[in-house]
């Protein structure tokens, strides 16, 4: 079953030692869908990706993190790789992107390492998920209910283990973003 994305304007947040395959592959999955994206980033000028422990290529930023605003995107998403979400979640305004997203009941897709940056977002509490497995303790630390699933989605957040899982992740993230704003998410993060 084939999802328009046409007119929806996705956010890619990553800082350099991102997974590659973890960003180009879901990216070019939304723009087949008809999405437009965007890297956002708090690096100037270009991302380092990375293959493994390898460097892999650079790739232009659309939006410094310091200019970026969540309400002008449909969804976000949060590729893995170690150093990746390991920089953003130290970054203040990278943290309160994610966090918009989450309290604006948009979707949401991370994989791998991603869900760090949703940890320190506060937004993992009594979610179902999943991710790199290194990643369990941490998760269930946050109150996330941790399970090795190649895909899981709970109230618009989307999460996947590995780039194996990308065939997967890239269908159910296309379907949440499709779907839009959870209505349901909304009176959840509601303080």
């Amino acid at each position: 079953m084939s999802m328009s994305l046409q007119g929806k304007k996705i956010a890619i947040l990553v800082a350099n030692g991102f997974e590659q395959v973890e960003m180009t592959e879901p990216r070019k999955a939304l723009q087949e869908a008809g999405a437009t994206t965007e890297i956002v980033s708090p690096v100037k000028g270009e991302v380092q990706g990375m293959n493994h422990d390898k460097p892999g290529d650079k790739f232009p930023v659309h939006m410094l993190m310091k200019d970026a605003n969540a309400d002008d995107y449909d969804g976000l998403l949060l590729p893995g790789g170690v150093a990746n979400p390991d920089s953003l979640r130290i970054v203040p305004d990278a943290v309160a992107f994610v966090r918009a997203f989450a309290e604006a009941g948009k979707p949401i897709a991370a994989i791998c390492h991603g869900p760090w940056t949703l940890i320190e977002a506060g937004v993992v509490d009594g979610r179902k998920m999943t991710s790199w497995p290194s990643l369990k303790t941490d998760l269930r630390n946050a109150g996330a209910m941790w399970v090795d699933r190649e895909v899981v989605t709970d109230r618009g957040i989307t999460t996947s283990r590995k780039p194996a899982d990308i065939p997967a992740f890239n269908r159910k993230m296309i379907e949440e973003f499709a779907e839009g704003i959870h209505s349901d998410e909304l009176s959840h993060t509601a303080h």
